[in-house]
């Protein structure tokens, strides 16, 4: 505090207004239990290991094993939960997908849990397709099946996606600490929480839910500091960024933005499903994105769209599901906050003119003119036209000052 006072208190702010957002059970004067991190893998890893500390703490008192601990998980979480289970010996108990189910089944996953489970992890936003996975059915599920076996198996959710959004955009979804058995989540500040990467947050239930052992405690920068990261020295340029933009923008102003994203997605997934061209894999209700897969890939694939869309400067990731339904391609597009309508358009547009070329290309027409990518100067004229339009738009809305 010392050396840095103004650093560890916006960062002890952010904590505090993150907790309150996602319905931490806080008294008034009470401080909330979190950390600012790099990135959202870094803010699993410490609630893992804080799962895993009071597994084995119960499990010592007990007089029980305590060498053999597995987390649940879907297969479609993101590499950060295999590279934990992996470093700190955590068997992956994995919930395969299926042929038009992409995210974890709440039921096989409650099947999947032991007297040796730490937690199971929820996505709110899956990295696959954005939908949001029924975190109340499986803390309805686990409650009964802990009031079955005496076992007092937690939850933890994963927000890096979803959980900027479904605060202003979904309020009564039941996802977060309104549910008994969350005991921490964590945010990306550096995806829908409007800060430049690496930014995340890990938020705890309690007190209780954070071992004390794993906190450590120095004072060679002048006075004791409490820390809890995996790494010690850090910029604090993103903790300011992220403090800036809850105050700036307040929860009107968040809350405005997310309604942006959605219907702009919304209004993406209109367009390019109306082309008739691709199945829609992604949910309307969820992270601000579309997920989208061919119909007819008996002539190109997505890769083959994907590598075509890239002459109009989009980049578009084709990638293949999570096992067991890996044999699913499927391309994305993530709508943020500067994506307008007119973007939109021109996408469609340049799908559109993808799929045709690829279709003349596999029927070897002699017809065929190579698609023409734009030039240099129609690139800038159009991002500029959309400029000066967004900006009027921005300039005819109200502003929000609100704090969050």
């Amino acid at each position: 505090m010392d050396t840095y006072p103004i650093s560890t208190e916006l960062q002890d702010r952010c904590v505090n207004m993150i907790a309150r957002l996602v319905n931490a059970p806080i008294k008034d004067g009470e401080p909330a239990i979190g950390a600012g991190c790099i990135g959202s893998s870094e803010a699993i890893m410490l609630a893992g290991l804080a799962f895993k500390r009071k597994w084995q703490n119960k499990r010592k008192e007990q007089g029980l094993p305590y060498d053999k601990p597995n987390i649940v998980t879907g297969a479609n979480v993101q590499v950060c939960w295999e590279k934990f289970a992996r470093y700190f010996e955590v068997e992956l108990r994995e919930v395969k997908l299926r042929e038009g189910y992409y995210i974890m089944d709440p039921v096989k996953a409650v099947e999947l849990v032991d007297e040796n489970t730490i937690c199971v992890a929820g996505i709110l936003g899956s990295t696959y397709n954005g939908e949001f996975e029924d975190i109340k059915l499986l803390n309805d599920l686990l409650v009964e099946k802990n009031a079955q076996t005496g076992w007092d198996t937690p939850i933890h959710v994963d927000g890096a996606s979803g959980g900027f959004i479904a605060p202003f955009i979904y309020p009564d979804l039941e996802w977060d600490f309104r549910l008994p058995l969350v005991k921490s989540i964590n945010l990306s500040g550096h995806k829908y929480g409007l800060v430049y990467a690496g930014v995340g947050w890990v938020v705890w239930r309690s007190k209780e839910d954070l071992p004390e052992e794993l906190i450590f405690h120095v004072n060679y920068l002048g006075t004791d500091q409490p820390t809890f990261t995996l790494n010690f020295s850090k910029g604090a340029s993103h903790l300011i960024a992220q403090y800036y933009q809850f105050i700036r923008l307040g929860h009107n102003g968040y809350k405005r933005v997310m309604q942006n994203c959605r219907e702009n997605a919304l209004y993406l997934r209109d367009s390019v499903e109306a082309t008739g061209y691709f199945n829609i894999l992604s949910k309307r209700e969820g992270v601000p994105l579309l997920a989208f897969s061919l119909k007819d890939r008996s002539q190109f694939d997505e890769y083959d769209v994907a590598d075509n869309l890239k002459r109009f400067g989009w980049i578009l990731p084709a990638y293949t599901m999570a096992p067991d339904a890996q044999h699913v391609t499927l391309l994305r597009a993530v709508v943020r906050e500067d994506f307008s309508r007119t973007l939109a358009d021109r996408l469609v547009r340049d799908i559109i003119r993808t799929i045709d070329y690829l279709e003349h290309r596999a029927a070897k027409s002699t017809s065929l003119v190579p698609i023409k990518p734009l030039s240099a100067a129609e690139n800038v004229n159009r991002i500029g036209h959309d400029f000066l339009r967004r900006l009027r738009e921005s300039a005819a809305k109200a502003k929000s000052q609100g704090v969050c």
